[in-house]
């Protein structure tokens, strides 16, 4: 395989993962200030996502996967106020378990990646420019 097509390919690899974490991020913060309902749902509860090294052995390279997408099982903060319409018989109210200063830092690090791979992406692409331009 084509060096310059490797560096593409694990490139894209990457932007894809990244763009999937910021697609959860954003479900995220989004979702951040659902609560119970009076009918016992339960809030939003955050989602997470995890990634895997993905072997492609018929051309040798070592690329980024989503490996899943699952919940957070950590518990739900209990906020106070009595006149939420969801609020329990002591005046407490179930909010999601979401952490937007948390979310915050991971859409800040996915970005960052997600630039680095494109970085990597376009310098593949203009060394092989570079090589067709010498090849002329």
């Amino acid at each position: 395989m084509d060096p310059l097509s490797s560096i593409a390919k694990i490139a894209a690899s990457g932007m894809h993962a990244q763009s999937v974490r910021l697609q959860v991020v954003a479900e995220n913060v989004a979702n951040a200030d659902s609560t119970g309902t009076t009918e016992g749902a339960e809030p939003y509860r955050r989602k997470t996502i995890s990634f895997e090294e993905m072997l492609d052995r018929t051309e040798g390279l070592s690329m980024v996967e989503v490996a899943e997408i699952g919940r957070d099982e950590s518990p739900f903060t209990l906020r106070h106020d009595p006149s939420h319409p969801a609020a329990d018989e002591n005046g407490f109210v179930k909010v999601s378990n979401v952490s937007p200063i948390l979310e915050m830092a991971n859409m800040r690090e996915a970005s960052r990646s997600y630039e680095a791979n494109m970085n990597l992406y376009e310098a593949g692409r203009r060394m092989r420019g570079q090589m067709i331009d010498l090849l002329r």
